[in-house]
């Protein structure tokens, strides 16, 4: 076999280098873009998990609130008991980072700002642990406004890492207040950029004093967790919106959240190694047309079918191994561009800031190494199989095969009605691993079907061309080799079907997303802080504002919107709860995929996004007693009892798949008493000048943030807001939103484009190389006919009216098939994968569009395929018979 493949497929390789080049890519492609997908997110996860081990610590248990925050007197009683070795309690909080002296034009970052116990640190987290620089002074640990920095912070705020003198001063920008801190010394930690300062001191700066976000827990030595979770729970004064999680949990919730969207982008990716293998078939079935002859001699020679089968198939092994290598290579030089230049984050958003190392695998490089071998392979059976059947004394004559089998119909049946079964199914893990089973055997039966097609649609097509002694000829040659013709046709099915399936899904999504941003976007104006990349707390703007800009002149009417997270289980990510004026009719607000139902008297209405439905189970006209937990604490330091809420209707959310949960504002405020907002939406009133009230507004928010109560800094900058200051809010317009937002959607669906052009660009090649193949085994048949009087001409147009018939038979195919895939992807994948449902969109311009460019092309590269064997010398054609 090794002599075989250095002296007989050696050759063929040398005279044809660009085919089996082509065939190497398209398995390449594919393996490159599933690896990098999988180092990319690999790296990234290993990143963000080494930061919040190094963050958190090594605790045993971690105490967090659902929302807002936990009290000290609950810390008192947790570090009180006898089971608990250490208690340490933690304050967060975001900022906008920039240096005193810096230039007011240069950006300011995102700053994590972290107050613990530096005492406990170096036993509970080490990484955190302040570590002065030289000449500081004994109690800088303690000191007010004075934090520490790790090597990210250090780096983009550009502070030298041994420290200046005098201490550098930075500028935090949290909300509309500005703190003056002194940076002291350094911490280890690695990830974002982190300043750590003792927790009295950042409670001070912040006017959080008594407040804590979290609360780190290690155990005595064999202390039996659940008995401790359970005596936690029962001690007196135990708020109900209190959670115990374990350490791992935040890395974990991360991996599921982004689980789905990589495994979506593997399958993506993997489209390139399906449609690379039909091109390895077209390459290797034009080979093994072009070399039956000498696959002929070698069969007189001793070869055994087995022999040839296993030579064909080795082939196709070694291109295989050759683009999986290439793809391997290829994939892991994507996946470092990316992370250099992008950082972790695969377009979801689940990553980012994280600047993460590239982790390679052997163990991965081996299993997408070996699935492009497989592919290649499988690409290659049906030409070994060809060869492996070749009968000798037929092919040395140069009369070929006269094989033509439809194949059994009842198999392709058998394998769609699997597959509509399959995509019944539940997700497994989230993952909706049996729709995309579902979709490979639908497509696998479509093509086993084919061959049954092409028959009964050409026996249909019979009766109109009797007429025609041309059109005929095409027509009963194609119906009599309708299994070759499904062979050749199958590339253009497989490849059209998966184009018409992804421009489907695309334009479904596109316009579901369009109306969405219609029905959340009422306002022609928005406001919210310049501190959007900061998040959380530091992005608020202050209690009141709303009220202000509705009596500044030229304002029509304003309506406040308020985010916060919300965290009613540790093992799934948090969910987002927005407090809105809702009104009489909240479908006038919210995107309801229902009528909204009437709210019984004494409870609270909220809407659930679909997300929320699938995750936790609930349904409308329930009660959802584990939000009231949520609440509870509210409610009771009030004096009243636990809110009640009411599922009054589901709506549908594009942006947090994690689920968001919908109330009213007025309701959101008394239960919490928090008034801050996250935006606000604005109606001009009529004629008025924009310029004129954007200033208007820029001057309230400077007067808010002068009346905001100062924080402790000791260099009386807090607060402080001269002119020249960056400014404080900023203004969206809806129809910037609307146009921001369907850009990052066309960008993130930019890979579906170039697939579809790759894969209908394989399917034509494989026309072609089938075509080619074909020709070469019809010599004699061409002769034939130029003797029996059919010019080249008229040959030539028997090839191409071939050619029309079979892309053709494959466009309307491809179409149904491509409908077909495409229902499961709208209202199976994506539901299961993300949470959110769409409306079918066929875009049938397109869709018609892309059949007239197969059918022709396919005409048009038959034509040519038909022009060489055409052009030979018929006399010399068929005395190759004498």
């Amino acid at each position: 076999m090794l002599a075989l493949l250095r002296t007989f497929s050696w050759q063929d390789l040398r005279h044809h280098p660009w085919r089996s080049a082509a065939a190497v890519a398209a398995v390449m492609l594919g393996v490159a873009l599933a690896f990098a997908v999988h180092v990319i997110n690999a790296s990234a996860l290993d990143e963000f998990s080494q930061a919040v081990r190094a963050v958190n610590g090594q605790p045993d248990l971690e105490v967090r609130p659902m929302q807002g925050t936990l009290g000290e007197d609950l810390f008192a009683q947790i570090a009180t008991h006898p089971d608990v070795a250490r208690a340490n309690p933690v304050l967060e909080a975001t900022a906008m980072a920039r240096p005193a002296a810096q230039a007011l034009g240069n950006a300011p970052i995102p700053l994590r700002l972290l107050g613990a116990d530096a005492l406990l640190l170096p036993a509970m987290a080490p990484a955190l642990m302040p570590r002065p620089w030289e000449g500081a002074a004994r109690d800088a640990l303690f000191a007010p406004a004075t934090v520490y920095l790790n090597p990210a912070a250090l780096q983009a705020l550009g502070v030298p890492p041994e420290g200046t003198q005098p201490r550098p001063t930075l500028q935090l920008q949290t909300g509309l207040q500005t703190l003056a801190v002194q940076v002291a010394g350094t911490v280890s930690a690695p990830g974002a950029p982190l300043a750590v300062m003792d927790i009295g001191a950042a409670q001070d700066l912040l006017g959080r004093v008594g407040q804590l976000t979290r609360i780190d827990l290690q155990l005595q030595p064999g202390t039996d967790r659940s008995a401790f979770r359970q005596a936690l729970q029962a001690l007196p004064g135990w708020p109900a919106q209190a959670t115990l999680a374990e350490p791992g949990d935040a890395a974990q919730r991360v991996s599921n959240l982004s689980r789905a969207y990589r495994v979506n982008l593997t399958v993506l990716a993997l489209v390139a190694l399906f449609t690379g293998a039909f091109l390895v078939f077209s390459v290797l079935a034009l080979s093994v047309a072009q070399r039956g002859p000498q696959f002929a001699l070698l069969a007189v020679l001793g070869a055994t079918p087995r022999q040839r089968l296993a030579l064909v198939l080795a082939e196709s092994a070694l291109l295989g191994v050759a683009g999986s290598l290439a793809g391997l290579a290829l994939g892991t030089a994507l996946a470092s561009a990316a992370l250099q230049l992008l950082g972790g984050d695969l377009g979801g958003g689940y990553f980012a800031g994280v600047q993460p190392r590239l982790q390679w695998s052997l163990s991965a490089a081996l299993l997408y190494g070996s699935l492009g071998v497989a592919a290649a392979v499988a690409g290659g059976w049906w030409p070994a199989r060809a060869a492996q059947a070749l009968p000798p004394a037929q092919t040395l004559k140069g009369l070929g095969s006269a094989s033509g089998r439809a194949g059994r119909g009842w198999v392709g049946l058998v394998l769609i009605a699997a597959s509509a079964g399959l995509a019944a199914l539940p997700p497994v893990f989230g993952i909706p691993l049996a729709a995309y089973v579902a979709i490979g055997l639908l497509l696998v039966g479509g093509i086993a079907l084919l061959p049954w097609g092409v028959a009964w649609l050409l026996q249909r097509l019979q009766p109109l061309a009797a007429r025609h002694p041309l059109t005929l000829l095409a027509l009963e040659r194609a119906r009599r080799m309708r299994g070759t013709a499904a062979i050749a046709v199958g590339g253009v099915v497989a490849s059209l079907s998966l184009a018409v399936a992804l421009t489907v899904m695309v334009a479904s999504f596109r316009g579901s997303v369009i109306q969405w941003l219609d029905a959340v976007l009422p306002s022609p104006l928005y406001v919210r802080s310049a501190l959007q990349a900061a998040g959380g707390d530091a992005a608020l703007l202050p209690p009141g504002f709303a009220e202000v800009v509705a009596r500044l002149p030229g304002v029509d009417k304003v309506s406040p919107l308020r985010t916060s997270p919300l965290q009613l289980s540790a093992a799934r990510p948090a969910l987002t709860v927005l407090s809105r004026p809702l009104g009489a009719d909240p479908a006038q607000v919210l995107p309801l995929t229902g009528p909204a139902l009437a709210v019984p008297a004494g409870q609270i209405g909220v809407y659930v996004s679909e997300a929320v439905v699938d995750l936790y189970g609930v349904r409308p006209g329930q009660a959802w007693p584990e939000l009231s937990k949520a609440f509870m604490p509210a409610a009771t330091d009030h004096q009243a009892q636990a809110a009640t809420f009411f599922i009054a209707g589901v709506w549908r959310d594009y942006v947090r798949q994690t689920g968001a949960i919908t109330l009213d504002s007025a309701a959101y405020q008394r239960l919490t008493g928090d008034t801050r907002i996250s935006d606000l939406a604005l109606w001009p009133a009529k004629g008025v000048d924009l310029a004129a009230l954007q200033s208007r507004i820029r001057s309230a928010a400077q007067q808010a943030s002068a009346a905001a109560p100062a924080g402790s800094s000791n260099s009386g900058a807090a607060n402080s807001n001269v002119d020249g200051s960056p400014p404080l809010v900023e203004f969206v317009s809806a129809q910037s939103i609307r146009e921001r937002s369907l850009q990052i959607f066309d960008r993130s669906f930019a890979v579906t484009y170039w697939l579809q052009a790759v894969a209908i660009g394989i399917g034509l090649f494989g026309v072609a190389a089938s075509f080619s193949a074909q020709v070469l085994a019809r010599r004699k048949e061409f002769g034939l006919l130029a003797h029996l009087g059919l010019t080249r001409r008229q040959i030539l147009a028997v090839v191409a009216g071939e050619g029309a018939a079979w892309t053709g038979i494959g466009a309307i195919a491809g179409v149904l098939l491509g409908l077909a895939v495409s229902v499961v992807l709208v209202h199976v994948v994506n539901p299961q994968s993300f949470h959110w449902t769409m409306e079918m969109n066929i875009p049938a311009p397109r869709l018609w569009a892309l059949c007239a460019a197969v059918v022709v092309s396919g005409t048009v590269t038959a034509w040519l395929a038909g022009r060489a064997a055409a052009g030979r010398d018929a006399v010399m054609a068929v005395k190759e018979d004498w």
